[in-house]
């Protein structure tokens, strides 16, 4: 029996944009992913010092923006779970919980650059397979290096990740609420409506 394949899509999406969901989708079809599992993080521990929004606004805007796709799946783990959230304890839960599985953590270039700095980081790179997207602003040749790098000092797989460089970031949503612009096609317009109505990013 073939193993199921499932992409890990994490992040504190306040809010979950367009650039998100793109990325999920070409992770899916490109490494022909059965499910992507969004998972939006409890108390992330490199936002320590940014006021982020509440767990059920940035669930139930997850929610909102996943549920018309069908190989989409949302997860609370990281939410309901206390203290600071760790990437590495999530990965230990899900190959618990769900046997004959293997996991594909999509993550952008930038962060791999930084995940020497994440928890446990070492065993974590050997406990599932990764998909990088590049980054328009990143050198690709760096990239690949890095990835030679890490996979051949912790038998990490790893998967370059082709996609459209879309240049969304969800501080430039919320700094654009804060100064009155649209952010229509930014977001789902799901999102966009669950913002306005109860009044996100405003101050």
């Amino acid at each position: 029996m073939a193993k199921e394949k499932i992409g890990i899509m994490g992040g504190t999406f306040d809010p979950i944009h367009n650039g998100h969901l793109t990325l999920a989708e070409y992770s899916r079809t490109t490494f022909s992913l059965d499910k992507i599992l969004f998972i939006p993080t409890g108390k992330p521990p490199h936002k320590d010092d940014i006021d982020i929004s509440s767990n059920n606004h940035r669930y139930d805007m997850t929610l909102l923006a996943i549920n018309s796709n069908p190989y989409y799946f949302l997860s609370s783990i990281e939410i309901h779970r206390e203290g600071t959230t760790y990437t590495i304890d999530t990965i230990k839960y899900l190959k618990s919980k769900y046997n004959n599985t293997k996991f594909y953590f999509i993550l952008g270039s930038d962060s791999l650059y930084q995940i020497h700095k994440w928890k446990d980081y070492k065993e974590l790179l050997s406990s599932c397979n990764f998909i990088v997207a590049k980054r328009k602003y990143l050198d690709n040749n760096k990239l690949e290096e890095r990835i030679k790098e890490l996979s051949e000092l912790y038998k990490s797989n790893m998967n370059i990740l082709e996609s459209p460089l879309i240049d969304i970031s969800s501080t430039e949503i919320r700094n654009r609420i804060k100064n009155q612009l649209s952010i229509k096609y930014l977001v789902p317009e799901s999102v966009e409506l669950y913002i306005e109505k109860n009044k996100l990013y405003k101050e």
